[in-house]
């Protein structure tokens, strides 16, 4: 049945990503049509077509490999300096240039000459680029409000779990007190484990970090903690201790190894589901959108432990980032797990909300062949002819991308290389949720 379960799981999130795709295609086909760009294909995946059919214009289809999409539009680059579409050259650079231009206009047919995507005005251009992106962050948006919102989210909330039975250093074990050690001011209070703490000196408590934030600058003070407790409130009057305990970094991230001196009460709260409201969703998704960008350009630095990941014997570091075939492999292992159903789809929605947000910061990266290369593109070219109305100088025309296919190509190559090595990693050594 976990076979089953698993297969299933992978099935699904194909399904879900090969909606991801359609769903960025189709921002860049609907403003493409809006300012009237033809578009004669519309594709799902890549390699071999599996279904198409023709609509007016365009062609829809899906193709084999479903880890990407694309839209063709009639005239993306401008002609060469000399007017001309097609060039023949003896360098290898120049000759990736002229063949980049001359497929933009393989299928140029007769009225297409206004019809051509460089021949827009540049913010039209930009929105066009930018519209796939955006359906992405979109569909992130809608995804995760409907884990937080609906589903809820998985945190620390402010009832006791354990108490600890005597004051020690952050890190250390509380279930065996050396000799000496002080008695925790929980355990003295008479705090139990099961206790759902209301107020904490007058202060009512809604979410654990409250309560977290509230005893740690409540150091060396007796304050009145009312809990709940088989359904009769309580007031204990603990005298908070000064302790060593886990250092956070400004987003409330632990910083590993590090401690710091504050208030210290003693106990391990319980973790529960929280559906979270409107505004706290936006700050989480606030927070998450930060992290992404973080984790970005972070990329770079952790190729060598994907390295070693694949051929040493390393373990594979759980935040060490995924392809889409470790993504699949999640799911399918989510889907396998002996959880309650609403987890299983909460923590695919949670997954397939975060690659779509994913989707949208790599490609706004102002980097050719991404839409974010587009985009500058578009925007150099605005600032270029801007500049020449502000000083009464001759239209520059349009910036011609084309010239930039080296470079494209480039990135291209190490875009590939790093997804291959990421993907070698996920099947060999991969991530692990449970």
């Amino acid at each position: 049945m976990a076979t089953v379960l698993t297969v299933v799981g992978i099935l699904v999130f194909v399904i879900g990503l090969l909606i991801s795709i359609a769903w960025h295609e189709l921002g860049h086909l609907s403003t493409a049509k809006l300012f009237g760009i033809r578009v004669p294909q519309y594709m799902v995946g890549f390699g071999p077509t599996l279904w198409s059919r023709r609509r007016g214009e365009t062609e829809y289809g899906i193709k084999a490999i479903p880890f990407g999409g694309y839209i063709r539009m009639i005239g993306m680059f401008p002609p060469g300096d000399d007017g001309r579409i097609t060039k023949r050259s003896s360098s290898p650079w120049r000759t990736m240039i002229e063949d980049a231009r001359e497929a933009s206009y393989e299928e140029l047919q007769e009225g297409d000459e206004r019809r051509l995507f460089y021949t827009r005005k540049p913010w039209k251009r930009m929105i066009v680029m930018f519209a796939g992106p955006f359906m992405n962050l979109v569909l992130a948006f809608g995804l995760f409000l409907t884990v937080m919102m609906g589903f809820g989210v998985s945190m620390n909330v402010p009832t006791v779990s354990t108490v600890a039975q005597c004051v020690v250093k952050a890190g250390q074990p509380t279930d065996n007190c050396p000799a000496g050690a002080p008695q925790t001011p929980a355990a003295q209070a008479g705090l139990k484990a099961g206790d759902r703490i209301l107020s904490f000196d007058g202060d009512r408590i809604r979410t654990y970090d409250q309560l977290q934030a509230d005893i740690r600058r409540s150091a060396g003070r007796t304050v009145p903690v009312v809990v709940e407790r088989d359904g009769q409130q309580l007031t204990l009057n603990p005298t908070i201790a000064v302790n060593d305990v886990q250092k956070y970094d400004g987003d409330g991230v632990p910083i590993k190894g590090q401690t710091v001196q504050a208030g210290f009460l003693g106990f391990t709260p319980a973790s529960g589901v929280v559906q979270l409201g409107f505004g706290q969703s936006l700050d989480r998704m606030y927070d998450m959108t930060e992290n992404g960008v973080k984790s970005l350009i972070a990329l770079p630095g952790k190729i060598p432990g994907l390295w070693n990941a694949v051929v040493g014997d390393a373990p594979r570091d759980p935040d060490s980032p995924i392809g889409m075939v470790g993504a699949a492999r999640v799911s399918g292992e989510v889907f396998s797990l002996d959880i309650p159903g609403t987890q299983r789809i909460a923590f695919f929605v949670n997954l397939l909300a975060g690659i779509n947000l994913s989707l949208f910061l790599f490609n706004m990266l102002p980097l050719l062949p991404l839409d974010g290369g587009h985009i500058a593109g578009a925007a150099w070219e605005a600032v270029r002819r801007r500049f020449a109305q502000l000083f009464k100088r001759p239209d520059p025309g349009p910036f011609d991308v084309a010239k930039l296919m080296p470079v494209a190509y480039v990135v291209a190559s190490i875009f590939i290389g790093f997804t291959l090595l990421v993907m070698v990693a996920d099947l060999v050594n991969p991530v692990k949720i449970s």
